[in-house]
């Protein structure tokens, strides 16, 4: 645990020097897990926060705590304590946000960035992302049904934690995303019947659902939305 930006932050790390690995939803530090094992093997620091709200860093209670100058914040200050003065940067989904954000806001701290999934989209002058994604995919679009706090509780609670995750990482439909107002992540029945990927172990997501269910998984949809469509 180190203590940066004024939050508890949950980093897994080993050797040295420095790349910083930072995780996309629905996922956590443990994505990384082969990865941290291998740049260490190679010499290299490889250091994977939890972001604020997630597994066992803080999550502070309002929702206005997790704007893009919060949690691109929490990686200068992750970065600093640490001891260097640049950092490879590795990263995936809206992970990869907050690495362009802090391209943006703080080039001078990243040797080199690897974005996952995840391509440099400059900020509309006009348009809000929101915006874009409910005239571009409906308001069915997964975002824009995580972006009102409140929404989707009830029907997350419904599924569990454990469920939501397994049909979220072995969806495998063309398309957007999308989770429709009933039955937005299908049968339970069916979501029972799903056979994991052999890269996805029962260890697996068991160890993704306790952590999930640690802060509540209605949380960290709001933490991603908010920082990629509001702000």
């Amino acid at each position: 645990m180190v203590y940066v930006n004024g939050i508890n932050m949950h980093v897994a790390e080993k050797e040295d020097p420095v790349v910083l690995f930072l995780h996309g939803f629905p996922e956590l530090w443990y994505t990384w897990r082969h990865q941290i094992l291998a740049f260490a093997a190679s010499g290299y620091r490889a250091v994977a926060p939890n972001f604020r709200g997630f597994g066992n860093t803080d999550a502070p209670p309002s929702i206005t705590s997790y704007t893009c100058l919060h949690v691109v914040g929490d990686m200068v200050a992750l970065i600093g304590s640490l001891g260097f003065d640049q950092a490879f940067l590795v990263a995936h989904d809206w992970g990869a946000m907050v690495g362009w954000y802090l391209c943006i806001f703080r080039p001078d701290l990243i040797k080199a960035f690897v974005s996952f999934t995840l391509p440099f989209q400059p900020r509309h002058p006009k348009l809000k992302p929101i915006e874009g994604m409910l005239a571009f995919f409906g308001d069915d679009y997964y975002m824009c049904r995580f972006h009102e706090p409140g929404k989707m509780e009830s029907e997350i609670a419904e599924y569990g934690a454990a469920a939501v995750i397994k049909k979220i990482l072995t969806d495998r439909k063309p398309g957007p995303p999308i989770l429709p107002k009933q039955n937005p992540f299908g049968n339970l029945r069916d979501i029972d019947d799903i056979k994991l990927p052999a890269w996805f172990s029962d260890e697996d997501l068991k160890y993704y659902a306790s952590k999930y269910n640690h802060n509540g998984l209605h949380m960290y949809m709001e933490v991603g939305s908010k920082m990629m469509c509001r702000y």
